[in-house]
């Protein structure tokens, strides 16, 4: 069995897939429905990096302390209990990366069917979900060198847009006009409080490298790199790119629009030239795709290990591919692809995977109180603030969506039930209930 490891290049990349995907390339579109001056989107984009930066700190410090495979899984069982540690894989498992790699996959037929109307959308995505997955299960080498020419590829794609777009003539030259109207108030204003939430899934996916460290060589140096410089990196693509649309496009062509980087393209490089960005563009979710394919099975490797009742799931082939998890995550994201269900369920999975990633990151404090005498390899930089700068943004944005959510369903009635609170009850507990079995199950064998 192949027991190569991954580089801290590698790793970097699988961060960067993970974290530019869709998000960046739709959010703007519903932020400028109640935001329109530069600075106050600019600000959203900062602060929104910062608190996945102050989350890549703490998971630093964690990664290198725990130097496993699983992410949150393996932090939450070591810090407070195997059962919430068990909860929390058992949510990756059943949606926590199926969900974003089905919208993906989804958002990358979007924009390629805008540009030519008889591609079958669900039919394509299967098609490059299915591919995706074949080079991963196969062999891991393979995967991991298709992952760094992916990512390379993204970046310059990226890069290519920034540049094109400070060259060419401003069409959004109006937007900038409002920069001297900014107020401070604005920060506190419940739009910029919402826009900071979509802002901060755009970011999703910092975590990336935690989730593999046990395929990443010496994981004590390279998972606090990883992490640390590929968020800063994102960071500066994301502001860069925000300000390119800004620049390039009219506000009033953006607002409310989902395909902004293709609506931008156009801009910068005219109708046909925008329609090959917009290709470039689905070149580039591939990318995240692909990341997403190959880091979530990880966490069923890790439960698989720990836990009779996924045995299965720590299988691997002779090129050291876990190919039985892999094929089970297509499973479940083909089915979200088939039924159209991945929207409901990324609605409800962002409370719950937020909760376990405030739970974590709040763990760094809980477990050098518990663990006083393990080696620390990297320390959280002006620990605990980014701790507790992360956890007060998440505590909130989660009391948010649950109020919205409770908003809707019974002051308004837009809603018949409140599905956001019932589906995230209903993973917590089938968790518990998975992780009872399995205890059950382990103790008899034994007897």
């Amino acid at each position: 069995m192949s027991s190569k490891k991954i580089g801290t290049k590698t790793a970097s990349t699988f961060v960067i897939a993970n974290m530019i995907g869709t998000g960046v390339f739709t959010s703007l579109g519903f932020q400028l429905c109640s935001l329109t001056n530069p600075i106050s989107i600019a600000l959203i984009w900062l602060i929104g990096g910062l608190i996945a930066l102050s989350g890549a700190v703490v998971y630093s410090e964690l990664g290198a302390a725990m130097p496993r495979s699983g992410g949150e899984y393996n932090y939450l069982s070591v810090i407070y209990h195997p059962a919430l540690g068990f909860m929390s894989g058992w949510t990756s498992l059943l949606v926590g990366f199926a969900a974003p790699v089905a919208l993906s996959c989804m958002a990358m037929s979007s924009y390629l069917c805008n540009i030519f109307p008889a591609i079958d959308e669900t039919s394509f995505a299967m098609a490059m979900l299915t591919l995706i997955t074949l080079l991963h299960a196969i062999d891991a080498h393979v995967g991991t060198k298709t992952q760094n020419i992916l990512t390379a590829i993204k970046i310059a794609i990226i890069l290519v847009f920034i540049v094109a777009g400070l060259i060419v003539a401003p069409d959004g030259t109006e937007n900038f006009a409002q920069v001297q109207d900014f107020q401070w108030s604005d920060v506190f204003s419940s739009a910029f409080a919402v826009s900071l939430i979509w802002v901060y899934y755009a970011y999703s996916g910092w975590n990336a490298a935690a989730y593999i460290s046990g395929d990443i060589e010496n994981p004590r140096r390279n998972v606090p790199l990883a992490l640390l410089s590929s968020t800063l990196f994102v960071i500066i693509l994301y502001l860069c790119l925000n300000m390119v649309f800004l620049r390039t496009t009219p506000v009033g062509e953006m607002q409310g629009q989902i395909e902004i980087g293709l609506i931008s393209a156009k801009h910068i490089f005219g109708v046909q030239g925008g329609e090959v960005m917009g290709i470039l563009i689905t070149v580039m979710l591939v990318s995240s795709i692909s990341s997403m394919v190959y880091v979530g099975p990880r966490v069923a490797v890790t439960m698989g290990e720990d836990h009779r009742l996924f045995r299965f799931l720590a299988k691997k082939n002779k090129k050291g591919c876990p190919s039985v998890a892999i094929w089970t995550q297509y499973a479940i994201t083909s089915t979200m692809l088939l039924t159209g269900s991945f929207r409901l369920i990324t609605e409800y999975t962002g409370i719950v995977l937020s909760f376990c990633a405030l739970l974590t990151v709040g763990g760094v404090i809980v477990h050098r109180r518990r663990f006083p005498d393990v080696e620390r390899p990297y320390k959280t930089w002006a620990y605990p603030l980014p701790a507790i700068l992360f956890c007060a943004i998440i505590l909130w944005s989660i009391v948010y969506m649950m109020y919205n959510d409770y908003e809707k369903t019974f002051v308004a009635h837009t809603q018949n039930a409140p599905w956001t609170m019932i589906l995230s009850m209903g993973t917590v507990l089938t968790g518990l209930l998975f992780y009872w079995v399995n205890k059950k199950l382990s103790k008899d064998k034994k007897e």
